[in-house]
């Protein structure tokens, strides 16, 4: 008897706790973001240039980033003259890359708005997702076109360093 209400209890305890723990959604707390779409940390990194990861098939693949290949400089043995070259592409990347981090936000604000101000129909969504896709397209076509860059200035046991200082397995075709 003593035993039956013992496993009662927990059975009670533990479906509740079940119940509890599934009415709070992975995204609550992020319906006070200025973008629902962006953490801050994507803001942040969507306004300073940020690779964020979107040139990871260049990257993994024998493609140096230019910011990497800047931090690495000493130990992959650049010359004054790729140095220079790598910090031109650097530059001009973030010079592409910033405004149009901007455009991206400001195309997943107007997304966003679409639903908070209840104006949101199937055209005028795919209209504004469209528009937030090729942005980020070109965004990332910018950080890809810095990776060719650098693939170019770097000769292939500079290449080879890299990869070594990455910690990538060299897994990718000799380039």
């Amino acid at each position: 008897m003593i035993l039956r209400a013992i496993l009662a209890a927990l059975l009670a305890a533990g479906a509740a706790q079940a119940q509890h723990s599934h009415s709070h959604s992975p995204y609550a707390g992020q319906e006070r973001r200025p973008v629902a779409a962006l953490s801050e940390q994507e803001i942040d990194d969507l306004r300073s240039g940020a690779g964020m990861g979107m040139a990871l098939p260049a990257e993994l693949n024998g493609y140096p980033g230019p910011r990497h290949v800047l931090d690495l400089a000493d130990r992959l043995g650049l010359t004054t003259a790729q140095r220079a070259s790598a910090e031109q592409s650097f530059a001009a990347m973030r010079k592409s890359a910033m405004p149009l981090g901007e455009e991206v936000i400001a195309a997943e604000m107007a997304l966003g708005r679409l639903f908070a101000d209840a104006k949101a129909t199937p055209a005028a969504v795919a209209e504004a997702s469209d528009r937030v896709a090729r942005l980020r397209g070109e965004l990332r076509a910018v950080h890809l076109a810095a990776h060719i860059d650098m693939h170019a200035l770097l000769g292939a046991e500079q290449r080879a360093a890299y990869d070594r200082l990455r910690g990538y397995g060299g897994h990718h075709k000799a380039h």
